[in-house]
Order: structure tokens, then C-alpha cells, then sequence
């Protein structure tokens, strides 16, 4: 796969209409190209920009903009085609305590209301705030409908203050939700227009058909064709007139129309120049089935797309496919034409999209549209979101990806769609060859397995492990209604089929609850004289379709049981064999309240949707499929019962103070690392993150003062070496416990100096803490992925049990609970052998601090508290560790292009 082009502080985003933009600073080279926006505005616009219709005005702005940059300055522009046209720039109030600054705005004529002065203030928000600007000032005059509408509609809580035929405007630039949401629908509008060419094209090119029945242009042109679309189709190849009955022209420029998609299909060697081809002609989306390119091709491949204003689809992928009926596009080259229905599949393996239409049309489940992402160097899974999210077909999507190329911005997406929509995935990677080669518990720990679930978890997706089992749950997703619980009945007409099934329950970790002795008596009523109504209800190979029926009839109309699972076997009484019984499933009164799976264990299929009445009922060959799907569907109930949830405000944290001790650290150390004890407790005290007691000793008699200080009701303290770089004291032997008296106290000390003299640097003197459960905290920034916290049982024993969970920050109320609950060892906490819980809500606490600290420093690599003493009445950190490195500060969810 063939690595993404990064262009450093250019940006290329989207406006409303679907056009791309780049937003980029200005510099000095952009002197004329500003002069000439100014210059090309009618006398009213320029009005309402300068409050003055001067030339002069224009001529001053252009020269500040170009100028060269200073820490209270900052000028953004937005270009298409390659000119400027919009300009947004702030400048820091010299009277204000320098987290203020005024703005101003400027759009060409012609481009208004299009979202230009929108992405640009986005764009500048982000900048300002990355620069501790807390505010936005702004003058405007009160017939400047179109900027005022801009400020009040930026999500930002804008207060107006009207002084004659001018306005004041205040901006808060506060980080929150309303502001987030509405960033969002803007992203999302956006998106859903540039993607329209490529899923709802009226005409379409394919670059590349051969004569030849093995070439792939050839292929996707036949699917075009016998795929009935209703457009205008082309072809380009310079040796042939036709190519399966579709005209074909000598080249792009031949065309008599500009199509809006245009098919890719040229060795990797000829690629950019056809996309420059495409783009210089107008056409608005590109699908790149080649494969091959190498890191030059694929440089040139994107900026084709970028400087011509063109969505891209691969490249080295399957096709794309769009079933609706206005639409009929099949832009593939698989073998058969994907059938229409409310399913939305995205993928980055051709293979896997072959293997997931496969069987989606096995189990008679249609494509509203299917996407082969392939090397995904534009268009991603976040991307086929928004678009299902707003289709008006989807009901259900599978996404198989194998990289993220912004997990915080998809995670957010997948929130907020999944609430209307299964989202279905194989958690693809999931393996490693060993874990990560890292020095701290954290990282060791943080595994890509545990981030990703975590993403996905946090986020209501449903992530399976294989293919197969994600169109296991896809069938009962599509098929049958939530079950509000995990509450299982199992019927079976053979006893040993519902054990098995029994046990693959409780193996998913669902509950096989006591019938009610109500509900046995009318179950037994019905069944046959030898059947017993536990759980599972064994209704004898003897049982009819008459009682199977009333039997299902009644647990299906009990609120003692949330789902029903029915194992089924062909037996040699005529009146049960396999078909009757089947029969007694599918032809029933309504039972859609009550979610219902089968197990045919004569069944060649693994699964199969069978019709009924009123709807279909999944039928699986094997009780672990069976029960995984009826897992994943109590999961995604407990999902949507739980209302989102918030990120709670801490307001004891000094963040400016925080980043003030990073900035001076990293200041002295510009490749980062462990931050001595000292400067990691200043830190940890920015965000209140509570630490046992303790001192910084350089000699054995500080030692001997500092535990005398220091020391419990017992007399006992610790001493804990240290020396840049130390990481894993009681590997090295670098703590002594229980220490009583001066002597055993500068022993420990002298035994330090003698073992680790040549490095050390110090010891660390503390109060030997009291009995409690030990714990793990920790932190670690993934690069992709953003601050995962991890939290689990700790001590000596946190990475041979490895018993933690993981969640990915900034943590809401309920990621919190979800974390203490979520390891093994969590009974332990909630008082299980002990007189009462831990402190639950200190321990909260310092999983939000910690949070909150890894989401305002870019620059925390890891920070590991372990072991964090829980007490029943409070918290608290006995040893901590940080580690910093040189990172700019990065906003994942600012609107730009990949």
C-alpha cells in the first residue's frame, strides 16, 4: 500500500458545495494575489470590509497579510484554481492580557455563501486557541448580513453589541459540544456533495477498457453496461470504436460531454497524467481501480485530485457500486451485479468486499451502495458514514478497514450514526507478533488490539473477528428486533442440541434465567407429556408444530426472557421432522416483540435467513454462531439504552501552568523523556492528581531528615532510587520498604549509592503506605488513535495478569464506569471480601485528571501511575512516571481533507 502525501500546514478541505479548498497561512509571496481579492470587490463589499471605500484600505491589508509573521499575527488564506479566495487573519489586543484578538474576514466576490469565511474561521479558531487566545473580537458594520450571519452561525456563543451603524461582536472560543456538533454538520453537509459525483453520477467515463476480456477497465465497463446505467457512458482507448457495445473515444478531450466520474484504469505509470487529464477537463470524481504506484505516482495521483477540485476512490481497490434505482451503478469488476436492499458495505480488500456481497446475497440482504476503499488515499470509512447517514436507504453498514486515517473524527461520526444504524466490523490487525518493545506498564499494555476495541466499544460498533461471524450478526441485526437484555430461553426437541446451545449462552455471556413457575405450567400444558420446561425447555423429540408453536407462542409473549433460541433437530417421528418443526417458525402469529434465533444443526448453510409471516428469523448451523449474534445484538441494546455521554468539567485543573512545565522541560531536553520526580510531581499537581507525600534526598543525612519528616504512624518509610532513564524500580532492586530508624534508613541509602552510584542521581523518601487494593493508572498517546487511558489491576502483578481495560480519551462520565467495572478485578473494588468499597468516586477523579491532562498536552507520551493505593477513603498515587516528547498540538476534529 502506497503512503499518503502529508502536506505539512497546507490543508485541503471542503466547502458546502462539495468544492475543495486549500487553506494554508499566508506569506509574502501572496502580496498580489490578496491586492487582486481586494481590488475584484464591488464598492459595496469593499465598503462593508474597510467601512470605507479607499483603494488605499486594500492596498494597507494586503501588506499586513503578507507580512512577515510575529507571534500576535496570524493570516490565513483559502485558494481554488489557484487563486485567494478568502482571507481570515487575527491580531492579539495589545491592551487585552493577550489571550484576545481581533478578527477580520474577507471573501471574493462571487464565492459568498458558499462556506469560504466559515472554514477559514474554523481553521483560524484552531490556530488561536493553540496560541492561548481565549477570545475573538470583532467590528462589523450593521448592514453586514453576511458576516454577522457567519459569526452567529459558527457555533460559538457570539454576543453583539451595537454602537450606531457599527456592531461589536464577542467570541468566546470555548472548546464545547454545541461547537463541535455544529463543525460536524457542516463537515457533514459538505462531504455528502463531493461524494455525489462519485455515488450519484449522471455520466461516467471508464479510462482504460481493453479489448482484451481480461482487462479490468474492460470488466467494470461491462458491469456498467449490463448494469443498466441509466447515464451517459464513455469510453477512452485511442485503438478501438467500440468496447462492449459503448462508444469509445481516442482520448479525454474527444468526449463530447464532461463526465462526472471518470474510471481509472491505466498501469500505475500513466495514472497522474490521466487524472491531471480528468481534472483540467472538469470531471469531479475519480475511481483509480489501478494498483502499483509508488510513492511519486501516488504524490502526483493526489495532487491531481487536490489542485482540480476531484473526490478519489482508491487507488488499487474493487470498484463502487450505488443499487439505487435512479442510479444502477456498478462500477465494479466482480463477478456478479450486487442486488438492491438497505445494506451499506465499505472495505479496503477487494477479496473481503467479494467475500462480504457473497454473502450478504446468500442470505438474501440487498446494497444500497458498496465502496472499495483499496489504499484509501481520499475517500475513507468516515466519509461512507456520512453518506449512509443521510442516503435515505442504509439501514445497515459493514466496514472492514484496516487503518484509520482519523480515529477521533470516525469516532465521533460512528456515535452519532450508529444511534440510526447498525455499524458492523472485522477487527481486522487484531494480532502482534509480541508486545510493543516499551519501558512503562502503559505502553506495554496499550496494545493496537486494545485501542482498537476500545474505538469501537466507545463508540457502538459492533466488531467481530472474522467474516463470517459479522454476517452471522448481520443477519440478525437486519432480521429481527433488539433484545431489550441478555435473558436467553433455549428450546430445543432434543436435549443434548440444547445444551450445547446452553453452553455457547453462557459462553457469549449471556443469562439462561429460572422460567417463572407460571410460565413453566402453561409451557407444560402444551407440550408433550415427557417435555420439562426448565431453561433450556426440552420439548421431547415427540413435540408437534401445533405445540412447538403455542410453546414459542408463550415464552415469546413472557417478560421473564428477552430473547428465545431454538435448536432444532431432525428426528424419525413423522410428526417432527425437521421441515414440520421449521414450518413452526416461520408460520406464527407475530412475534416481533421477541427477539428469535434458530439452530438447524442439519443446516449446510452456516447461516440463512428464513421468511415468516411477518418478517425472517436467522437460522444458523452452529449454537456458537447463534449465540455470538444474539450477543452482539444484547450489546448494541445496552448500547443505545445508555444515553451519550459527557465529559465532565474539572475546575481546580491549571492547564496554562501545566504547559508552562512541559514547554521548560522540553526546553532543556528538546528530545524529551522521563521526566525527573520532581518536575513529574509538579506536573501531576497541575491536574490535581493526588500523590502520597514525599521528598527529594541527595545524601544519606537528607534521607535520615526527610524520613523523619515523613514517616507513618509506625515509624516506617520507603526509599526508592533514581537516575534518568530508571523505569522498573523493583526490577532493579531499586526500592527498600519497612525502613525504621535513622540506621536502616542511611543503610538503604549507602546500599544505593554503592550498587548505582555511578548514575544515580537521587532517592525519593516516602511514608510507607497502608494495606489496600493496588492499582494501575496510565496513559499513552497513540500517534493515530490519541490518548488511550488504561487502568487495571496493579503493582507487581499488573503485567503478569494483564488485567486491564482501555478506553480512548477524553473520557465521558460513562467511559469511566465502564473502566472500573471492566477488569477482573472489579469485585474487589466494589467491597467483595472486604467491609466496603473503595473511594469509587476518588478513583474517577484521577481517571478524568488524567484524561484531561493526556487531551491538553500532545507532548505526555505516557504517564504510568502504578500502583494508585485505593482506600476506602481516598486515592492515591504511590510512584509516577511521565514521559514527554516534542509534538505540536493537533485538532482531530478540524474540518480538512486527508
Amino acid at each position: 500500500m502506497s503512503a499518503i502525501p502529508v502536506s505539512g500546514d497546507r490543508v485541503h478541505a471542503l466547502l458546502v458545495d462539495g468544492t475543495t479548498v486549500c487553506v494554508r497561512p499566508a506569506g509574502p509571496g501572496d502580496h498580489d494575489a490578496v491586492l487582486r481579492l481586494y481590488t475584484g470587490m464591488s464598492d459595496a463589499n469593499l465598503r462593508r470590509r474597510f467601512f470605507t471605500l479607499s483603494r488605499r484600505s486594500a492596498e494597507l491589508a494586503a501588506a499586513r497579510v503578507t507580512r512577515p509573521a510575529d507571534s500576535g499575527y496570524h493570516a490565513l488564506v483559502a485558494e481554488h484554481g489557484g487563486r485567494i479566495i478568502g482571507i481570515a487573519e487575527y491580531q492579539k489586543d495589545a491592551r487585552a492580557s493577550g489571550d484576545s484578538a481581533e478578527i477580520a474576514l474577507a471573501v471574493s466576490d462571487g464565492r459568498h455563501r458558499r462556506g469560504v469565511g466559515t472554514l477559514l474561521l474554523e481553521h483560524l479558531v484552531s490556530a488561536a486557541r493553540a496560541r492561548g487566545i481565549r477570545t475573538f473580537t470583532a467590528d462589523a458594520l450593521a448592514d453586514n448580513h453576511d458576516v454577522l450571519k457567519v459569526f452567529a452561525d459558527l457555533g460559538l456563543r457570539a454576543v453583539r453589541q451595537f454602537d450606531g451603524p457599527e456592531v461589536h461582536c464577542l467570541i468566546p472560543l470555548d472548546d464545547t459540544e454545541d461547537y463541535r456538533v455544529s463543525v460536524e454538520g457542516r463537515g457533514r453537509a459538505a462531504d455528502v456533495a463531493s461524494l455525489t459525483p462519485l455515488l450519484r453520477p449522471e455520466s461516467v467515463v471508464v479510462v482504460g477498457a481493453g479489448r482484451s476480456p481480461g482487462s479490468v477497465g474492460r470488466a467494470v465497463l461491462r458491469n456498467l453496461r449490463t448494469g443498466r446505467f441509466p447515464g451517459r457512458l464513455f469510453a477512452v482507448n485511442p485503438k478501438a470504436a467500440t468496447i462492449c457495445g459503448v462508444h469509445a473515444y481516442p482520448s479525454l478531450a474527444a468526449l463530447p460531454l464532461v463526465p462526472d466520474l471518470a474510471v481509472i484504469a491505466v498501469p500505475a505509470a500513466e495514472v497522474a497524467e490521466a487524472a491531471k487529464e480528468c481534472g483540467t477537463l472538469g470531471v469531479r470524481a475519480l475511481l483509480v481501480v489501478s494498483g502499483g504506484l509508488d510513492a511519486s505516482q501516488a504524490t502526483a495521483l493526489l495532487a491531481a485530485c487536490r489542485n482540480h477540485d476531484m473526490r478519489l476512490v482508491g487507488p488499487n481497490c474493487l470498484g463502487l457500486a450505488n443499487t439505487e434505482e435512479a442510479v444502477r451503478l456498478d462500477a465494479t469488476f466482480a463477478a456478479a451485479h450486487p442486488e438492491p436492499g438497505t445494506a451499506g458495505v465499505a472495505v479496503q480488500c477487494g477479496g473481503v468486499g467479494i467475500a462480504l456481497l457473497g454473502g450478504l446475497e446468500r442470505l438474501g440482504i440487498g446494497v444500497s451502495s458498496f465502496v472499495s476503499l483499496g489504499d484509501k488515499y481520499d475517500v475513507s470509512g468516515n466519509d461512507l458514514l456520512q453518506w449512509w447517514e443521510s442516503d435515505g436507504r442504509t439501514g445497515l453498514a459493514l466496514l472492514h478497514l484496516e487503518s484509520f486515517g482519523n480515529p477521533r473524527a470516525f469516532s465521533r461520526t460512528a456515535r452519532r450514526v450508529t444511534r440510526r444504524m447498525p455499524i458492523l466490523t472485522v477487527d481486522a490487525g487484531r494480532t502482534e507478533a509480541g508486545r510493543r518493545a516499551a519501558a512503562s506498564h502503559t505502553a506495554a499494555a496499550a496494545t493496537t488490539t486494545m485501542t482498537r476495541r476500545a474505538l469501537f466499544t466507545q463508540a457502538g460498533i459492533t466488531a467481530t473477528r472474522t467474516v463470517p461471524e459479522l454476517l452471522e450478526a448481520a443477519a440478525l441485526l437486519h432480521a429481527q428486533p433488539l433484545p431489550p437484555g441478555s435473558r436467553v430461553a433455549v428450546v430445543t426437541n432434543a436435549g443434548g442440541a440444547g445444551v450445547l446451545a446452553a453452553d455457547a449462552c453462557a459462553e457469549a455471556g449471556l443469562t439462561l434465567p429460572a422460567l417463572p413457575p407460571q410460565l413453566v405450567d402453561d409451557l407444560l400444558r402444551v407440550l408433550p407429556r415427557a417435555a420439562t420446561a426448565g431453561n433450556p425447555v426440552d420439548t421431547t423429540a415427540a413435540v408437534s408444530e401445533e405445540q412447538l408453536r403455542a410453546c414459542l407462542d408463550r415464552l415469546a409473549a413472557d417478560d421473564a426472557v428477552d430473547a428465545v433460541l431454538v435448536a432444532l433437530v431432525p428426528t424419525a417421528v413423522a410428526a417432527a421432522t425437521g421441515d414440520v418443526l421449521v414450518r413452526s417458525l416461520t408460520h406464527a402469529p407475530d412475534r416481533r416483540s421477541r427477539t428469535t434465533a434458530a439452530i438447524l444443526l442439519d443446516q449446510e448453510t452456516p447461516v440463512r435467513l428464513l421468511p415468516t409471516d411477518t418478517g425472517q428469523i436467522p437460522a444458523y448451523a452452529d449454537p456458537q454462531a447463534a449465540a455470538r449474534a444474539l450477543a452482539h445484538a444484547a450489546e448494541r441494546a445496552r448500547w443505545l439504552a445508555r444515553p451519550p455521554g459527557t465529559v465532565p468539567e474539572l475546575d481546580d485543573v491549571d492547564t496554562d501552568r501545566a504547559r508552562a512545565v512541559v514547554a521548560a522541560h522540553l526546553e532543556h531536553h528538546p528530545d524529551g523523556g522521563w521526566l525527573d520526580p520532581r518536575t513529574c510531581a509538579e506536573l501531576l499537581g497541575c491536574y490535581e492528581i493526588p500523590q502520597v507525600p514525599w521528598a527529594w534526598a541527595e545524601s544519606e543525612d537528607e534521607a535520615v531528615l526527610a524520613a523523619d519528616r515523613l514517616k507513618g504512624p509506625g515509624g516506617q518509610v520507603v526509599l526508592k532510587a533514581h537516575w534518568p532513564g530508571l523505569i522498573h524500580k523493583t526490577t532493579e532492586h531499586a526500592v527498600r520498604l519497612d525502613l525504621r530508624g535513622d540506621a536502616q534508613v542511611r543503610a538503604a541509602y549507602r546500599d544505593f549509592e554503592l550498587r548505582f552510584g555511578h548514575v544515580m542521581t537521587g532517592a525519593v523518601v516516602q511514608p510507607l503506605a497502608p494495606r489496600g487494593i493496588e492499582l494501575f493508572a496510565g496513559v499513552v498517546q497513540d500517534e493515530v488513535f490519541g490518548p488511550l487511558v488504561l487502568f487495571g489491576l496493579g503493582g507487581t502483578a499488573s503485567e503478569v495478569l494483564a488485567d486491564q481495560a482501555a478506553r480512548l480519551a477524553p473520557l465521558t462520565d460513562h467511559d469511566v464506569h465502564d473502566l472500573i467495572t471492566a477488569p477482573r478485578c472489579a469485585p474487589l473494588l466494589f467491597g467483595l471480601d472486604a467491609p466496603g468499597p473503595v473511594d469509587l468516586a476518588g478513583l474517577e477523579q484521577v481517571l478524568l485528571r488524567l484524561s484531561r491532562m493526556a487531551s491538553d498536552l500532545p507532548q505526555l507520551a505516557e504517564a504510568d501511575l502504578n500502583p494508585v493505593l485505593a482506600l476506602r477513603d481516598r486515592v492515591t498515587a504511590l510512584d509516577a512516571r511521565v514521559r514527554l516528547l516534542p509534538r505540536d498540538a493537533h485538532d482531530p476534529y478540524l474540518r480538512r481533507l486527508r
